[in-house]
């Protein structure tokens, strides 16, 4: 077995060890669902996302991709697609990082420093540099309607919260730079 592929067994089989909760796809150990809990000091708390993670054959040395499934109102997510701008990510991914990095360290640091300069939500990006306590009420909100009783077991989603998110969907936390990032923000119809 190659060095690569008992890399990603051992980030996966950590990831599954501590404290959240991993649904491979299909038993196949580069495709799963995590879910991912808000943080405590933060107006995500309380809330519980189901998370696409894809592991590319080139792990670790290209990062993960990623893409919420269900919905979540942040500057940096956007909202159609679930597809995130993880600028932290993509400028520091190195093979030292794993999968519980991006899950206890990344995302968490994300929903609690959002950056509204760098949006592919531009409403959320809009609400937050305008209105911060409305932004808040809208985060839980969403947070309320789409985050609650969330659970790995695929028949207990409801049709509104359950997408299929395409490969094409998810975010290559490792593949693109802040210019694409701008590009790719222009293009989304909101």
């Amino acid at each position: 077995m190659s060095s690569p592929k008992r890399r990603m067994e051992k980030d996966v089989m950590d990831l599954m060890m501590s404290d959240h909760d991993v649904q491979l796809i299909d038993d196949n150990i580069q495709q799963m669902y995590v879910l991912f809990e808000g943080p405590e000091d933060t107006p995500y708390k309380g809330g519980t996302w189901r998370v696409r993670v894809e592991l590319p054959d080139q792990y670790p040395i290209k990062s993960p991709s990623i893409g919420f499934i269900n919905k979540i109102f942040h500057p940096n997510i956007d909202e159609s697609s679930g597809s995130v701008c993880l600028d932290v990510i993509n400028q520091t991914w190195s093979p030292m990082f794993g999968l519980l990095n991006v899950f206890e360290n990344f995302l968490p640091h994300l929903l609690r420093y959002a950056n509204p300069s760098d949006p592919l939500n531009t409403d959320a990006s809009n609400l937050m540099s305008r209105d911060e306590q409305l932004y808040t009420q809208k985060v839980r909100e969403y947070v309320a309607k789409f985050a609650q009783n969330i659970t790995n077991d695929h028949s207990d989603w409801q049709d509104d919260n359950d997408k299929d998110v395409d490969e094409d969907e998810l975010s290559d936390v490792g593949s693109l730079s802040s210019d694409d990032y701008d590009a790719v923000a222009g293009d989304i119809d909101l």
